[in-house]
């Protein structure tokens, strides 16, 4: 953020809006300007001035070195035939360096100091650091070091010791002064700005003096030799849209007297945004506002996450409005198309049942279908399948199936001749559009079902509580619907007595993940032999009904990954026939 950056794009108004802000504080300018000449105290009448008596006596260098304010060693180098620091004596000490060493050595871990030593002798780890470098430099070039950070370990009889300060060195006539302050407190303060991404800043209205926390160039994203920005700077930095927060921070501050807060964004490859909180510095209580006095907080992490957040949660309405319309727009094709069974199989000597669960993950929107419907010729039409996938187009293609296959059904042609036609119908469908299906037709007269199956798993007789899988047709299950033009279908019969039930299901209700189909087809002749041991179908549509219901209620559960359907059909007697039990 280069203080000398051109105003930000935003046209008349963004400009306008600077004009404002640098119009505010040239006033407030003026105002500091004028009270301090207004008050500027007269300079005292030289008459009247008395000399005081003067000590002409100068202290002593132990004199000195006790009033320094910080820790002070006394040294003198020690050099080798070339040249070179070797060590240096450890002369004396103040009371400073003696408070400091007792406070953060344990008690005769350091030997007392009884006279001059060798410094590297006495602190060994000082040989490892900055230290000779610092004491070198001093020497040879009789300038004070600048201020380096110094960190080093002593061991003593309790572990070691961790020195942490900010040291300098400088020529003391042909002695050098090592001086020190314990640095952890500054370094913790930049490490805490950074931690919380946090600075501070007091900015003098009446001149360009700023103050600024020593993290403050870093948080702003500024390089270490870059100029602190004054408030016209940050002004000019920020987007069109903070300047007029920006304003009515500085006009609370400035001229309501009060605390106050604004965001910033501040321009750059990657906008940053800040929490700015600013109080005034008042020349006197309640007298006017010479300095300002904020705080910069850097959210840009909390506002983006925020802002994901606020997107997910609008494209998650917008995902669960979109499910809700498809789920109402399916459920009512569904129950267009999907029959709800009373007593209208009764003339063909059948009863029948339904169960359909739809995969909450999908909002309830899949490709089961069913279909029982009676035909010119005096049988019945009998069919479930699977259409894959979700969603509406899922929907789609099973509605399609199954009025074609009503519509194929009056044509008198046998199920595997309308199996192969409905396999022509899902491959001329312009989308990858598969499905399996079991289709039967029902002869009343002879008790026989005489169907083909494409790719779905085979009807289960449940006769005399025992379950058995039917067989396939000749040559195997067909291929599933919609993969190859031109496939040819078998069909097989199964004659039924009074009493049996036919159970036709969607792998939805027995697949679990991995798939096995043997051991899917297992569990369910499991379940629906156990659920008749437990109590046998009660007569009537009813009965059958509330089989059916407890069989789908044992299978289902949280495993299930697909939308599950089972549909039942039981014989019922002829006059005189006995029905099994």
């Amino acid at each position: 953020m280069p203080v000398d950056d051109p105003p930000p794009a935003g046209g008349a108004r963004a400009r306008l809006e600077l004009q404002a802000i640098r119009a505010l504080l040239d006033s407030q300018r003026r105002r500091v300007t004028a009270y301090a000449e207004r008050y500027r105290p007269s300079a005292p009448d030289p008459a009247s001035l008395v000399p005081a008596a003067v000590d002409t006596v100068l202290p002593s260098g132990r004199e000195v070195l006790e009033a320094l304010p910080m820790a002070a060693l006394l040294l003198a180098p020690v050099f080798g035939e070339n040249g070179e620091l070797k060590d240096a004596l450890y002369l004396t000490q103040n009371a400073t360096a003696r408070a400091y060493g007792a406070s953060r050595f344990p008690e005769g871990a350091v030997p007392p100091w009884d006279g001059p030593e060798s410094l590297f002798e006495r602190f060994p780890s000082l040989a490892g650091t900055v230290i000779p470098r610092m004491l070198a430099d001093a020497f040879h070039q009789r300038t004070p070091q600048k201020t380096e950070t110094l960190e080093w370990l002593m061991s003593t009889h309790t572990g070691p010791v961790r020195i942490n300060a900010e040291a300098r060195v400088a020529p003391c006539g042909e002695h050098l002064l090592l001086t020190w302050e314990p640095g952890s407190r500054l370094r913790m303060a930049t490490a805490a700005q950074q931690l919380v991404r946090t600075c501070w800043v007091e900015w003098n209205l009446a001149d360009d003096g700023i103050q600024a926390s020593r993290g403050f160039r870093k948080v702003l994203g500024l390089t270490e030799d870059a100029p602190v920005p004054g408030l016209f700077d940050l002004a000019t930095a920020a987007v069109p849209a903070s300047l007029p927060p920006l304003y009515q921070t500085l006009y609370d501050v400035i001229l309501r007297k009060r605390t106050a807060e604004c965001e910033l964004r501040l321009r750059g490859s990657s906008e940053r945004v800040f929490r700015m909180v600013a109080e005034p510095v008042r020349i006197a209580p309640g007298g006017l506002v010479w300095a300002l006095r904020g705080v910069l907080i850097d959210v840009t992490t909390d506002r983006r996450r925020r802002e994901a957040a606020r997107r997910a949660v609008r494209d998650a309405r917008h995902e669960y409005e979109r499910a809700e319309a498809v789920a109402e727009v399916a459920a009512v094709l569904r129950d267009a198309v999907l029959p709800h069974f009373q007593n209208e199989l009764d003339t063909y000597g059948l009863e029948a049942a339904a169960v359909y669960r739809p995969d909450a993950r999908e909002a309830g929107v899949g490709g089961d279908w069913y279909k029982a419907r009676g035909l010119p010729d005096g049988r019945l039409l009998v069919a479930l399948g699977d259409a894959r996938g979700h969603g509406l187009e899922a929907v789609t293609l099973m509605a399609k199936l199954r009025y074609a296959l009503a519509g194929l059904a009056y044509t008198g042609e046998p199920v595997e001749r309308l199996t192969q036609w409905l396999n022509e119908v899902a491959c001329a469908d312009d989308r990858e559009s598969t499905a399996t299906a079991v289709i039967a037709r029902y002869h009343p007269e002879r008790a026989l079902l005489r169907w083909t199956c494409a790719g779905h798993p085979r009807p289960v007789l449940l006769r005399d509580g025992r379950a058995t899988q039917l067989p396939a047709p000749a040559g195997g299950p067909g291929l599933t619907l919609g993969v190859l033009p031109g496939t040819s279908y078998s069909a097989t019969e199964t004659p039924l007595e009074a009493g049996d039930i036919v159970l036709m299901y969607s792998d939805g209700l027995t697949e679990r993940r991995p798939a096995d189909p043997e051991k899917d087809t297992l569990r369910f002749l499991r379940a629906a032999e156990r659920c008749f041991r437990e109590a046998a179908p009660g007569p009537g549509h009813t009965g059958l009904q509330d089989y059916v219901e407890r069989l789908v209620a044992h299978l289902d559960g949280p495993h299930r990954t697909d939308d599950a359907t089972l549909l039942a059909l039981r014989r019922t007697a002829f006059r005189g026939e006995p029905v099994r039990t």
